[in-house]
Order: structure tokens, then sequence, then C-alpha cells
């Protein structure tokens, strides 16, 4: 870590270096995280429990906060209507509530974070996890995770506002909230914060992921008391040790999950493309999506609501053929229509559905490893593939069926399914529709080089006429990371500054601005030059007469 004290016109100094920038300020943080993490875990509560009402509302037509399936309606042909009535509520809302609700909820998160200073509107946070239940309630295909992570992210967001923080630490508190909902929706702490890291913090720093990781944990423990202990999917309990058949299947696995993944992100995208050419106001689209959930719901009742009870069904092998194909065709035909038409739900439910539905068709021709063993497998990598986190998906299955004899084989595949979809498709399901607002972003993470060149490895030397140049009073010394340099050169606004021996004080060099480039160039470098520096004739006669040399010295 680079410490400076800075003291009223004087330079700063380090006193020391350590791993990192983390400092006494991460404990009020935590606090706030610690109370976003119970808030968190009674406003998941609360959607499940909305959830249920709205589909007791619409299916059954009855006032009952109970778990209920879509699937068991007796409405007939007119299920066609219902999906219908609940897009066409949300559709108002997003016209003249906020259009924040529309969409899976991570990417508007990605969104706010990256481009909005980490600041949510109020009534996001009451709209957005309405406008899900209804949406969900009334039949979408969809999962309640999105909009929860969205709407603990809003809360998060929300409490920070009323105090005097920076963007980072707002930042901060809306992951908290959104990881905090997230591991109170599936008893998945790790996962959640895994995924945060991944998709959401765009850093590795333990001033956000101790708060992160405390709101996590405390939103699990809340969860025991609010909606009941995990693990979600109960499943049967699979061998520590698989064969290399069973490996080579996990290949193939990950392989065939990284093309669903792909299949699913274009269609999503061509549906939101085809909806945006209608000569309509896309208040009307989810309503027409509610159409075709609706049709579909027709021909396959499973493929209405989340489907907790088929992905449950599917990880433990007893589903037959006729729902695994209906969730293959039906199911993913009505999620990427209707996701594609703006309405508000979460996708990390349908693929798991989805996933697991892939899985159960390739145990029919992959090696016996016990019942629901493919389909967990392959959850994991549809998951990843899509979602472009692959700790994630891991952990994420791990936490979900408690199975932890799966880690080998879905690290296997998952592994697999990430690099197939990262070679194929340039974003992901949830980076393509913030590009498509105009913004990019990167998911890769590296050491900054500017934290790991110095001062003294780019000085120029000093002549007259620039030390007259010189300002007195702000100064680099030698020893310094060139970032804490970029730092002061934005704070001083000065772009050439004297390189000071620390011991002496004696002006050593100076560096520029354009210096700063050196450690991005020695980076660019090391990634494009190639060179052999073992393998030469050279170097093959020098190893020889080494060992040579050394065998004569045994004689």
């Amino acid at each position: 870590m680079l410490k400076p004290t800075t003291t009223n016109g004087d330079h700063a100094t380090i006193n020391h270096l350590s791993d990192f920038t983390t400092t006494t300020r991460v404990l009020p943080i935590a606090g706030l995280a610690i109370v976003i993490g119970v808030c968190a875990a009674y406003v998941a509560a609360a959607l499940l429990k909305l959830i249920n009402f709205f589909t007791n509302l619409f299916f059954f037509q009855r006032f009952s906060l109970s778990f209920a399936s879509p699937a068991a309606h007796h409405l007939g042909p007119f299920v066609v209507l219902v999906p219908i009535a609940g897009a066409l509520v949300v559709g108002l809302m997003a016209r003249y509530g906020s259009d924040r609700i529309r969409g899976h909820g991570i990417p508007e998160a990605i969104e706010a974070i990256l481009m909005g200073g980490s600041r949510v509107e109020p009534k996001v946070a009451v709209l957005k996890p309405i406008s899900a239940a209804i949406s969900i309630g009334s039949g979408g295909p969809f999962g309640s995770e999105g909009p929860i992570i969205m709407t603990g992210g809003a809360l998060g967001s929300l409490v920070a506002q009323f105090f005097h923080l920076t963007a980072s630490e707002r930042k901060t508190l809306l992951v908290a909230g959104a990881a905090a909902g997230m591991s109170a929706t599936f008893s998945a702490p790790v996962a959640s914060v895994v995924l945060a890291v991944e998709l959401l913090l765009f850093e590795w720093k333990p001033r956000s992921i101790i708060p992160v990781a405390l709101a996590s944990v405390t939103a699990a423990t809340a969860r025991r008391y609010l909606i009941g202990l995990g693990p979600v999917f109960a499943v049967p309990q699979h061998p520590a040790v698989i064969g290399g058949e069973a490996l080579a299947g996990c290949i193939i696995v990950g392989l065939l999950g990284g093309v669903m993944a792909a299949l699913l992100t274009s269609a999503v995208y061509a549906s939101e493309d085809t909806f945006h050419r209608l000569p309509i106001h896309w208040m009307w689209w989810p309503p027409i999506g509610g159409l075709i959930i609706g049709l579909g719901g027709l021909l396959f009742p499973q493929a209405l609501g989340v489907g907790y009870d088929v992905i449950e069904g599917l990880l433990q092998g007893n589903m037959p053929m006729r729902v695994i194909a209906g969730v293959l065709i039906v199911k993913s035909t009505i999620w990427a229509l209707s996701l594609g038409s703006g309405t508000s739900g979460g996708v990390l439910a349908p693929l798991l559905m989805m996933g697991a539905a892939l899985g159960g068709v390739e145990a029919r021709f992959l090696p016996v490893e016990g019942l629901g063993f493919w389909p967990l497998v392959s959850m994991g990598a549809v998951l990843a593939g899509t979602m472009r986190a692959p700790l994630t998906g891991v952990v994420f299955a791990l936490e979900l069926t408690h199975d932890v004899n799966m880690l080998l084989p879905l690290l296997l595949a998952v592994t697999v399914a990430h690099g197939f979809t990262v070679l194929t498709l340039k974003r992901s399901i949830l980076t393509e529709k913030i590009s498509r607002r105009g913004y990019h972003l990167s998911q890769e993470y590296s050491i900054d080089p500017l934290e790991i060149t110095f001062a003294r490895d780019v000085a120029r030397d000093l002549d007259d006429a620039i030390r007259r140049d010189l300002a007195d009073g702000v100064v680099a010394y030698g020893d310094e990371p060139l970032r804490i340099i970029a730092y002061r050169m934005a704070e001083t606004g000065l772009t050439r500054l004297p390189v000071v021996s620390r011991e002496t004080g004696e002006k050593t060099g100076f560096i520029e601005l354009s210096d700063l480039l050196t450690a991005r160039s020695r980076i660019l470098a090391a990634e494009q030059r190639r060179e052999r520096l073992l393998g030469t004739r050279a170097q093959l006669r020098a190893i020889g007469a080494m060992f040579g040399g050394d065998r004569q010295k045994t004689a």
C-alpha cells in the first residue's frame, strides 16, 4: 500500500509500502453494509411473498401468500390472457413510473455503478420489486434474483446517499445490497460475493470485499429465520471420484453448454432488435411478450413462472423426456422473446432450468454417474457461459445443492463453457445491453503497470534550463510508483515534476506526463513481443557444456 501523508502546501511522503490501500474507513462502511444485509434479507423475503401473492391472484383468483405453481391452474385457454394483463401493468409502470425497471436487473446495476456514480433513484427501489413480482406472478418465465439484485443494490445506494461518502464507497454499499439480496434469495453467501467480484465491483480490494462479504453473510443468516435453511435444491449424493470417461463427458457438457449460452444470448438480442423495429411505443412491447408467454404456457404449463420445482426435478433426474423437451423448446423460446420485449425479470433461474434440461438430454448418452449428475454439471456450465462468470457458476451450483463432490466436474465443464463463449462472443448477455446503450467495459483484471514501475525507472537527466522550469514544493521521489505520481499530477495540474532523493533531498532528475506511458509500453511489449529463450543452438551448446563440465568434475 502506498500511504502518503500530506500537509498543506507540502509534498507527499511515503511512510511505508504495503499490499493494500485499505484504511480504517472500511470499518464504518462495513457497519453500514451489515445493516443493509439485514434490510436486504427482509426485502428478498417480501419479494418472494409478493410473487406468491400475484401468482395466487392471477392464476387462482385468491388472496394468499403461500407458494403456488402456475402450472396447476384451471384456466384452460384463458391462461393466455394472464401474462398479457401482467405485462400491460409492467409496461404502464415503466412508462409512467421509471423505465429503469425494464430488463433483468444486473445490467442496470452495472450501469448505475459505472456511469451513474452509484446513485439509484428511490422510486426504482419500490417499483422494481413490484413490477418483477407482477411479471413473474402473471406467468413470466423469469427469476427473482435479477430484480432482487437491483432492488438490494438500490437499497444500498439509498442508504449510502444519506451519508457523506465518496462514489467508491457508494459503489461498495450498492454492491453489498445486491449481494445480500442474492444471498438471501438463494442461501448462497459465497456465490453472491463471487458474483459481486466478477460482475459488479470491477476491483479486488479489501475496502470493498470486506463490506460486501459481511452484508452477504448477514443476509444469509437472516434468511434462516425469514425463509428457511438451504439447500434450495436437494439432490442425490454423487460420487467423490469420477473416471476418465466422465471427465471427457464434462468437456462435452462444457462445449454444449457454451453453445447453448451463445444461442440464448443471440436469441435475446435478436428478439430485442425485432421489438425495436416495431412502429409502436415500447410501453406496448411487454404485452406482446406476454402474448408469447401465454401461448407457450398453453402448450407447456411448466414454462410459466420461476419453476424452482421443475429445476429440482431435473436435478434429481426424475423428469420425463416430455418435460425436458418442453423446457428446451418452449421455455427457452418464450424466455428469450419476452425478455427482449423489455419486461421485468431475472435470468439466473431460467438459465439454471435450461442448463439442467440440457443435462437431462446429455444423460441419455454420457456415462452413468448417478441421478442428476449431468443436469447439475450442465446447469453450472450454461450459467457460467452465459453470464461470463465461471467462478460464480461453480460456487453457485455447489451452494444451491450442498454437493461438494461436484466441485471437480463443475470446474472442468464451467471452464470449457467459459472459454468457448469468450472466443465466440464479444460480449455476454449482461454487457451486450450496456454496449447497446453506448458504453463499453472490460471484465479483465490485472495489476496496474503504473503500480510496478517507479519514478527512478523513467526519470530523465536534469539540465539548467529544466531545473529553473521546475515548480518548487511539489516533487516526486525515486522510490514512488508512477501511480502516485500520476495522482499528484492530476491533483496539482503540473505535468513535470523534479525527482528527488528521499535521503538527501537532492534533485536527481525530472519526470514528465509522457513518461507515464513508459509503464504501459512495457506491458504492451510483454504481451506482444514473442521470443525464444531456450532452444537455440548456442544455448543448447552452452547447456551441453555445462553438464559436460559437471561430468568432468565428477570424474
